[in-house]
């Protein structure tokens, strides 16, 4: 890479959840204007907030970053370092479409120019609209709509991109580093190669029987490359340039741009129901019911492996995130914020468009019509998508002696208890029924 121009440059690259070179309008768009900074800034704000597993990852990504360009990493207030940086000139960057997002460019521009060109969604937030220029309250209509809007192609990759040499601070460095080595569990590889060669196993080994095996947490049927897509780190549109819109994989894709979408025009949805019908719902705050749950403990096999999963992987697979989402709020009947909450803190892929308007999906205030009678039974959801146990063996050992489809019900099996896994903290029909019971009080 390119290190040798002289003088302060001519603009600056701003990466925030655009960790890459390839297909990045944004630095291409830097670049045309000579020899560009790139820049990262460790937000407080973000840092502060995150859990131990994304600062990790997120360190990890921007390390790989630096690997690859000579990129300056500064700690501070974006709204008082960017400018500083910057110094006049103007500062490009991918649109931020999150609410805190948002605020912050909007304070950050006011101090110098930002030139914002693409965003993190093959599609930008706000872009889809139906015949009367209104957002999309429904998926499906919206990712007919997405189809025919489309989206561009894959931009161009910089050879030798003109790229001044890097001014990091220390303390920020050390920060990442830091990080990195605390991570509470091993990472998936960083970075844009990586990334890349997760893509390209999916792409020729999975993606044609994605549509059977993604509901099969048993089995590796998921691409595992939504934690690159949070950070930016792969671009949507790289994807869908080599995976057939209308496959089930591009639908995942719209279904990420749609929940984008639905926060872009209700910011307040981040963490407050969407729809107001069950603003009246009565809610319960059962502390030890809830760190039962948090710990995979509750005494139901399937939930427990995903929440297990989840705190040792920083990951749990799509499927089990519903059943675990709904018995925490249709079992337990917990309000749905504080499981978003704890899946954030966890989850290396946790992106707030996604994990809490999913999290609404589940518990009836989001955008779906008819979300309250569906009621994950987690012993059938099991049984289903897990039909062999296995999934339930690997994450949890208290049933590992139970062979086949019997690790889903240890109370079975004489030998079920004989490892100590806890007794089912709920009946799982009584609790379906004081849900609809309340759902239905709160409807009416």
């Amino acid at each position: 890479m390119s290190t040798t121009s002289k003088g302060p440059g001519s603009a600056v690259m701003w990466f925030r959840r655009d960790l890459r070179v390839r297909d990045n309008p944004a630095l291409l768009a830097a670049l045309e204007e000579g020899a560009t900074t790139a820049l990262f800034v460790v937000d407080p704000a973000i840092w502060a907030t995150a859990g131990p597993a994304r600062r990790a990852w997120l360190a990890a990504n921007v390390l790989a970053l630096a690997e690859r360009i000579p990129l300056t990493v500064l700690h501070g207030d974006p709204r008082e370092v960017v400018p500083r940086v910057a110094d006049g000139r103007r500062v490009h960057v991918a649109a931020e479409t999150t609410p805190y997002g948002r605020r912050r460019d909007e304070a950050v521009g006011e101090r110098v120019e930002l030139v914002a060109t693409g965003s993190p969604y093959a599609v930008g937030p706000g872009r889809v609209r139906n015949g009367s220029n209104e957002p999309y309250q429904v998926f499906s209509a919206f990712a007919r709509a997405w189809r025919e809007h489309g989206w561009s192609e894959p931009a161009r990759t910089p050879r030798s991109p003109d790229l001044l040499p890097a001014d990091s601070d220390q303390r920020a460095l050390d920060l990442l580093e830091e990080a990195v080595a605390e991570a509470p569990f091993e990472l998936p590889g960083a970075g844009e190669d990586a990334a890349w060669r997760r893509w390209r196993a999916f792409r020729d080994d999975g993606l044609r029987a994605y549509a059977d095996e993604r509901n099969r947490p048993d089995h590796d049927g998921t691409s595992r490359l939504s934690p690159y897509l949070h950070l930016g780190v792969l671009h949507p549109r790289s994807l869908l340039a080599e995976a057939p819109p209308t496959s089930t994989y591009a639908n995942e894709l719209a279904w990420r741009d749609f929940y984008a979408d639905v926060l872009w025009h209700a910011p307040s949805s981040a963490w407050s129901d969407l729809k107001p019908a069950l603003k009246g719902m009565r809610y319960d705050d059962p502390d030890d019911a809830i760190e039962a749950w948090r710990t995979g403990t509750t005494g139901y096999p399937i939930v427990d492996a995903g929440m297990r999963q989840l705190m040792h992987s920083g990951w749990m697979h799509n499927r089990v995130r519903m059943i675990t989402a709904s018995f925490l709020t249709k079992d337990l009947h917990v309000w749905w914020p504080v499981g978003a909450r704890h899946f954030l803190d966890l989850l290396i892929d946790g992106d707030v468009a996604s994990n809490n308007h999913g999290w609404q999906w589940v518990a009836g205030t989001g955008t779906d019509a008819s979300p309250y009678f569906r009621v994950f039974n987690p012993v059938t959801q099991g049984l289903k998508f897990d039909p062999q146990g296995d999934y339930v063996r690997r994450w949890v050992p208290e049933l590992a002696h139970l062979p086949g489809k019997a690790a889903h019900e240890p109370w079975k099996s004489d030998v079920g208890y004989e490892r100590d896994y806890p007794l089912r903290i709920v009946d799982h029909a009584d609790e379906r029924r004081e849900a609809l019971e309340r759902y239905q009080a709160a409807r009416g």
